[in-house]
C-alpha cells in the first residue's frame, strides 16, 4: 500500500522467493496514509466537537450528534476495512472507499449548517486562516511492531500538533478547521479510488488472478515433472501429458494445455 494517496498498486501474481504464486494480495497498510491520518484527526475533533457544541436544548433526541459522530466513525471504519478487502477484492476495496467518502461528503455538510446556523459563512480559500489549517502536516508514519500502541502515540502527537484549529474551544474556529481537512482527507481518498481502479483494470479481479496463478503454477509443474515438453501450437504454454478417464479413449495418455480453459488444445501422445 501506498504511504500517502492510496494502496499500493503490486503485481498479485507474481513468484515469490519460495517458488509459490501469490494469490491473497498485501492489505493491512492503512496507518500509513495520510488519508486515513486525517480522518482520525477529524473523527477525534468531532467527537470533542460534538460535545461541547451539543445539549439537551440543541439537540435534545442527540440526532445531529448522532449522525456527525457516526459519519466521522463510518469513514475512518470504512478504510481499515477497504485495507482489509484489499488483499482478495478491489471490487469491495473500491466499495468501502466510496463509502468513506460519502461518510466525510455528508460530515463536511454538518459543519456547512453549523457555521450557517451560527451566522458565519465558511472561511474562504484567500483567507489566511484558511491557508494556514491548509497547509497543516502530518509527519509519515512507519512501525513495524506494535502497531496499535505506536500509531496510537503517532495520532496523540499529530492531534497535540492540530489541537490550535481542530480542537479549538471557538466553535467557529473548530468548525471552519475541521471542515477544511474534512475536505482534504476526501481529495486524498478520491485519489486513492481513481489509484485502485487503475490497479483493478490492470490486474483484474481475484478470480482472475486464481486463473492466473492456478496457469502459471501448471506451467511450472509440467515444467519441473516433464522436462521439455512440447509447447502449445495455439498460445504457446508448455502442453503436459493427461490420463483420459472416459469416452473411448478411457486409460490412455494425450497432451493437454495447460492453458486450460483459456486454451482448449490437444493432441495425441
Amino acid at each position: 500500500m501506498t504511504t500517502d494517496k492510496g494502496f499500493r498498486t503490486l503485481d498479485h501474481v507474481t513468484r515469490e522467493a519460495t517458488g509459490r504464486f501469490r494469490i491473497i494480495g498485501h492489505y493491512g497498510g492503512y496507518r500509513k496514509m495520510y488519508s486515513f491520518g486525517f480522518t482520525c484527526l477529524v473523527y477525534h475533533a468531532t467527537t470533542l466537537f460534538c460535545k461541547r457544541n451539543f445539549n439537551y436544548k440543541n439537540d435534545a433526541l442527540g440526532k445531529t450528534v448522532g449522525q456527525m459522530v457516526g459519519a466521522a466513525r463510518s469513514a475512518r471504519q470504512n478504510i481499515v476495512e477497504a485495507s482489509s478487502r484489499a488483499a482478495t477484492s478491489k471490487e469491495q476495496e473500491l466499495r468501502q472507499l466510496d463509502v468513506a467518502k460519502g461518510s466525510l461528503d455528508e460530515l463536511a455538510g454538518d459543519y456547512e449548517v453549523f457555521l450557517v446556523d451560527a451566522g458565519e459563512a465558511p472561511w474562504s480559500q484567500s483567507d489566511e486562516r484558511y491557508q494556514t489549517v491548509k497547509a497543516l502536516k502530518l509527519d509519515a508514519f512507519d512501525a513495524s511492531d506494535d502497531l496499535d500502541h505506536e500509531f496510537g502515540k503517532y495520532i496523540l502527537a499529530m492531534r497535540r500538533r492540530c489541537a490550535e484549529w481542530l480542537e479549538s474551544e471557538d466553535p467557529l474556529i473548530a468548525a471552519n478547521a475541521i471542515l477544511i481537512t474534512i475536505r482534504r482527507a476526501a481529495a486524498l481518498l478520491k485519489g486513492q479510488m481513481d489509484k485502485t481502479a487503475d490497479a483493478f483494470l490492470e490486474e483484474g479481479g481475484f478470480t482472475e488472478r486464481m486463473s492466473r496463478a492456478r496457469i502459471a503454477a501448471r506451467d511450472e509443474n509440467a515444467r519441473v515433472h516433464h522436462g521439455d515438453t512440447p509447447k502449445c501450437p495455439r498460445c504457446g504454454r508448455n502442453l503436459h501429458k493427461i490420463l483420459a478417464r472416459k469416452g473411448r479413449n478411457a486409460g490412455n495418455e494425450f497432451w493437454g494445455c495447460t492453458g486450460y480453459p483459456e486454451c482448449d488444445f490437444t493432441r495425441n501422445v
